[in-house]
């Protein structure tokens, strides 16, 4: 089968088109045609080798993927063979065909495309854990969304205004901004040309935020750390600047405030039916037409490393989908 394949650890760009042998399904797995692969920051430091998982090389990238049920392992009667699915992969999406444990196989809603599955599970998933498990934020509370333009940052948008939150979106370029309001920011704040701090004040009359949802990290996370109101919580959820913060603990004490870290994918082996809760919500919204994935470009497979650099630059908008004819 075709891959797009990582030989050494390197830039996005050093990626290389390859065959994979195609392999039949173990016990308890599914094997599936892939149509459609989402690129997540993961991708990015997985391939640069900054991540905690180091696949064997020559391996491929991507996280999750959407496709049809090609063969199921023995014991596996959850999906069949023929039904369209989504995907999570500790790696190997950016392929023609992967396997996976069935207990990460979910059946795509009716109406739900391929592209729009494999956006899905990883952005959606991490947004509404973050909002409503680890935050348990609350009708009427003031949400602000750094890097609001991109993929994550957008679900969060779009699920914290479905909660009834107040939704104050931060990012880069004024494009960026305009699209983080079609997904429903009450409030939009330009960080390369306004002050974080100051504007926050003028939106809550001086209250600060109840919960900030930060993908970014670096500079900013201080800053929206300073902007939360008494007894906030400062959601960590990425460092998409590539710099990891220290933080001053005794702001913490001053306002009675949390800082909570959020890593989604830890709860496929800690507590798996958080994530199946919070799917089975999600999935519930897709179908009633309350969530649209934000997927602004695909790519083909052959330019995945095209996708993955896109995202690693903070050039992209929204949600990065390869596709795999």
């Amino acid at each position: 089968m075709k891959a797009l394949l990582c030989h050494a650890f390197g830039e996005p760009e050093t990626l290389t088109m390859g065959t994979l042998e195609s392999r039949a399904p173990l016990a308890g797995e599914v094997r599936i045609r892939v149509e459609a692969c989402g690129v997540n920051y993961t991708d990015v430091v997985m391939v640069q080798g900054q991540y905690q998982t180091k696949p064997p090389f020559p391996f491929s990238p991507g996280l999750e993927v959407a496709g049809e049920v090609l063969e199921v392992g023995e014991g596996v009667t959850s999906v069949t063979p023929g039904q369209p699915v989504m995907a999570l992969l500790n790696y190997g999406g950016m392929a023609e065909e992967v396997c996976t444990p069935a207990g990460l196989v979910i059946p795509r809603p009716a109406g739900m495309s391929a592209i729009d599955g494999a956006a899905f599970m990883v952005s959606y998933g991490t947004s509404h854990v973050a909002l409503a498990h680890r935050a348990q934020m609350l009708e009427g509370e003031t949400l602000l969304v750094l890097g609001a333009g991109g993929g994550t940052g957008l679900t969060a948008v779009e699920i914290g205004k479905h909660m009834g939150a107040t939704v104050i979106a931060c990012a880069s370029t004024p494009e960026k901004l305009a699209l983080a309001q079609q997904y429903g920011a009450d409030h939009l704040i330009n960080y390369r040309s306004e002050n974080l701090r100051e504007q926050v004040k003028t939106i809550t009359n001086g209250r600060g935020v109840n919960v900030v949802y930060d993908p970014v990290g670096g500079g900013m996370t201080e800053l929206a750390l300073r902007s939360l109101a008494w007894e906030g919580r400062l959601l960590v959820i990425g460092f998409a600047s590539g710099s990891i913060p220290q933080l001053p603990a005794n702001l913490t004490l001053v306002k009675n405030c949390a800082v909570i870290g959020v890593f989604w994918g830890g709860y496929t082996l800690n507590n798996a039916g958080v994530l199946q809760r919070s799917l089975r919500t999600l999935l519930g919204w897709y179908s009633e037409g309350k969530l649209k994935p934000p997927v602004t470009r695909t790519y083909p497979l052959e330019q995945g490393g095209a996708a993955i650099d896109a995202l690693w630059r903070r050039e992209a908008q929204g949600k990065v989908v390869v596709t795999i004819p």
